[in-house]
């Protein structure tokens, strides 16, 4: 592992991004790699797709970045590219059905959802492979085990790899601390859901990825997943309360990333992703 500033890679969702305020200082080197899942990262591209400028749907051109990555599947190139001294990965972005597009595999995200591309010829036939189903948890162990490899064999394997384990909150503080059920979820406009099944699933995605990757370092901070009403990019079951990411920093900082948080822990100012 190389000296100096630590350069760190995200494969995750914003859970972990929100840790740092990038606008503020701090982990000046990041790549994040997000709205993606590990059977897609390791997926052929998807045939014949062409992204549209500017990006469509109303996404904004990071998410929209997110989405064009996992369909053209230059995520694992950047990642070995940049030689990150810590990896960090989180599942909360494993939550959306995958597509199934000839070859190809890739996530459903909001950001597909909203983009328009599904109209496109490359996706005529697409089938959906739905999340909490048995093919899906098939393909996720798949390629499970090809990160792992694939971590072994390139220059990831320099990295301290980090699991940030986290849930989706059952309930939510105001900005005053009252706290109530959080109710009413949804993975994307017009798609409801119920949050016990997609912890299950995370619970088995957690304990799948501690087996197979046995030296690797773990966080969470269970007892501060609560979902803020007044965090900066909405309610969700996955924006906590401000307590949650100090909690993270801290756990973080023990294992040696302390120079990555230069700002003051504080409500994340990074664009949403």
């Amino acid at each position: 592992m190389s000296q100096g500033a630590p350069r760190i890679a995200i494969v995750g969702s914003c859970i972990t991004r929100d840790l740092w305020p990038i606008r503020g200082g701090g982990a000046e080197q990041l790549v994040y790699v997000s709205r993606t899942s590990l059977p897609s990262l390791f997926s052929p591209p998807v045939a014949g797709f062409r992204p549209a400028t500017p990006p469509p749907g109303g996404l904004r051109p990071g998410p929209h970045g997110a989405l064009v990555a996992d369909l053209q599947k230059t995520a694992l190139q950047r990642l070995v590219a940049f030689r990150p001294t810590h990896l960090i990965v989180d599942f909360i972005d494993e939550r959306f059905d995958l597509l199934a597009v000839g070859e190809a595999v890739a996530s459903h995200s909001s950001e597909m959802a909203a983009s328009g591309y599904l109209a496109q010829p490359a996706f005529r036939g697409a089938r959906q492979i739905p999340r909490l189903s048995d093919s899906c948890g098939r393909l996720w162990r798949s390629g499970l085990r090809e990160l792992a490899t694939f971590i072994q064999a390139t220059p990831l394997a320099e990295a301290r790899l980090i699991l940030h384990a986290a849930r989706w909150a059952t309930e939510q503080q105001g900005p005053h601390g009252e706290r109530r059920a959080l109710r009413d979820v949804a993975l994307f406009p017009g798609r409801p859901v119920e949050i016990a099944p997609y912890n299950a699933c995370l619970a088995t995605y957690d304990a799948a990825f501690e087996a197979e990757m046995p030296a690797h370092a773990r966080v969470c901070a269970e007892g501060h997943q609560i979902a803020f009403s007044a965090h900066r990019w909405g309610l969700s079951p996955f924006h906590y309360v401000p307590a949650y990411y100090d909690e993270i920093r801290r756990q973080l900082a023990a294992l040696g990333l302390a120079d990555a948080f230069s700002a003051p822990a504080a409500q994340p100012s990074v664009p949403a992703a």
